[in-house]
């Protein structure tokens, strides 16, 4: 039987580095961020040696195609998780959760 693929969105990478520079096959690290003042299920998203660039998507209005929000995401790992970056997007970067 097959493991059902996890999606979530990378967003607000506008407010830290940019995508410009995000490509396929990226291994990103996810970790929660209860400390978060807007959102106790916030989840940054780091890239080795660059440190934090944005976040899980947390909002219908910044969630791309069938991704998982932050909420949603949230209770699916311990305190920190790897994903893959899928797509690079105007409108948000499409990644999956290994």
């Amino acid at each position: 039987m097959s493991k059902k693929k996890t999606y979530f969105t990378l967003t607000g990478t506008q407010f830290y580095h940019g995508q410009s520079f995000l490509e396929k096959d990226m291994t990103v690290r996810l970790v929660k961020d209860p400390s978060n003042y807007f959102d106790k299920e916030a989840i940054k998203v780091e890239l080795e040696g660059v440190g934090q660039i944005g976040h899980v998507a947390n909002s219908p209005y910044t969630v791309v195609g069938e991704s998982y929000s932050a909420g949603r995401l949230y209770d699916k790992f311990e305190d920190e998780a790897e994903g893959k970056i899928l797509h690079v997007m105007p409108t948000g970067v499409l990644c999956k959760l290994d």
